[in-house]
């Protein structure tokens, strides 16, 4: 067996245990999202509508309702419209101490986030500087490193919760370095076999990290990728690019890059970050931007799009008719996008204050169709990409 040959994973298989501890008593955070569940017309009965013969989940969910050949369904209009998956979470900061894995999975839990993708973060501030966040330190370079990923797999293991379900994310890979990225899986491989499912968040273009050494991969660079990439398609491992669309005064600016990535690349999965959107580009013609992101998903059929980061809720979603034009695209290719809070758990960092994020980044979810809700909210497109068994249990049906 070569090195990079996924070998059988010595963790064991997920089967569900029973189910997560009670939610915490309602406060002003639950009553919130109670009345945006009220206000949200997407899942809630209308005129004469009346449930069909199912039978709803009762209870807190737990990992038992996503095994396959369960039958009850979710029923919309008694849970609060917030994602069970939170597909993009920091388990480790830029520098500095991060929140300690066990707290981690209390958030969670606390939370309702049933199903977790770990990433670390691949490029870390010197271990001699006092920063923890490289926007406040312009002038330290970042650095690309593995430790984040040994850091995950590990804690992965040694807390390993029988209630909740992991995936883990390769975050060390340098877009700008592709030859390095094969000998450094192999590493991972040797260690933890067959415990990540996942690659990314990678830097494409990351324009907050251009202070800290970070620079757009040159374009010729890309072609370089092949290997890696022809490695990722046989683990059908997808691939998660960080690349910011542009700035205020060129909002398509970084355009080009990610498109030749997706021409050159066409049958690997791969998952656009934020919609491409970023604090530098704070104000976009979002008709325009619709309209891209449209057309790259009619062109690409193995492209999908996170809508993590409250950045999203802050200059887009917030705008009722902008938010609106969202929806619509997501009603229209249910099956393309995965939620996820974009939170970086570091030390001190509460539960309250990662369950505001998993409402501001789960607010638009309360206002897609039945079928995005289920393939989003409730998890189906993020098993899919990550190759899990799970399913997410059918949403009640109404009829009249």
């Amino acid at each position: 067996m070569g090195p990079l040959q996924k070998a059988g994973s010595h963790r064991r298989p997920w089967r569900p245990h029973g189910t997560w501890p009670p939610r915490p008593r309602a406060g002003f955070w639950a009553r919130g999202l109670v009345a945006l569940a009220a206000a949200c017309s997407c899942g809630a009965a209308a005129g004469n509508l009346t449930q069909a013969r199912q039978t709803p989940i009762q209870g807190p969910l737990s990992l038992a309702h996503f095994v396959p050949g369960q039958s009850a369904c979710y029923d919309r209009n008694k849970r609060l419209p917030l994602a069970v998956v939170d597909a993009h979470l920091h388990a480790r900061p830029f520098g500095g101490p991060p929140l300690p894995f066990p707290d981690l999975l209390n958030h969670l839990r606390q939370s309702g986030v049933l199903f977790a993708n770990l990433y670390g973060i691949g490029q870390r501030l010197p271990i001699q500087s006092p920063c923890t966040n490289p926007l406040d330190c312009p002038g330290v370079p970042l650095q690309p490193t593995l430790k984040s990923d040994f850091s995950n797999a590990q804690n992965s293991l040694d807390f390993e919760p029988d209630d909740l379900k992991l995936v883990l994310s390769m975050t060390f890979a340098d877009l700008a370095r592709p030859a390095e990225v094969l000998p450094q899986m192999a590493i991972l491989d040797k260690d933890y076999p067959g415990l990540f499912r996942w690659m990314g968040e990678l830097n494409l273009v990351k324009q907050a990290l251009f202070n800290n050494g970070h620079q757009a991969v040159a374009f010729e660079t890309i072609a370089a990728w092949k290997p890696f990439m022809a490695e990722l398609r046989r683990r059908r491992m997808p691939l998660a690019i960080h690349a910011d669309l542009g700035n205020n005064q060129q909002p398509f600016q970084y355009l080009p890059l990610m498109e030749r990535v997706l021409s050159l690349y066409p049958d690997n999965r791969i998952i656009w970050m934020h919609l491409g959107l970023s604090r530098e580009l704070s104000v976009i013609d979002t008709r325009q931007h619709v309209a891209l992101l449209e057309s790259l998903l009619d062109r690409y059929p193995q492209l999908s799009f996170d809508l993590s980061w409250r950045l999203l809720d802050d200059q887009v979603f917030s705008d009722r008719s902008q938010r609106d034009r969202y929806v619509a695209l997501i009603n229209r290719w249910p099956d393309r996008f995965i939620p996820g809070t974009d939170v970086v758990a570091t030390a001190g960092s509460g539960a309250m204050a990662y369950r505001q994020e998993l409402a501001i980044t789960s607010g638009i979810l309360a206002r897609v169709n039945d079928e995005a809700f289920r393939r989003i909210a409730l998890g189906q497109n993020f098993f899919e990409l990550a190759g899990l068994e799970a399913v997410a249990p059918p949403i009640c049906r109404l009829v009249r």
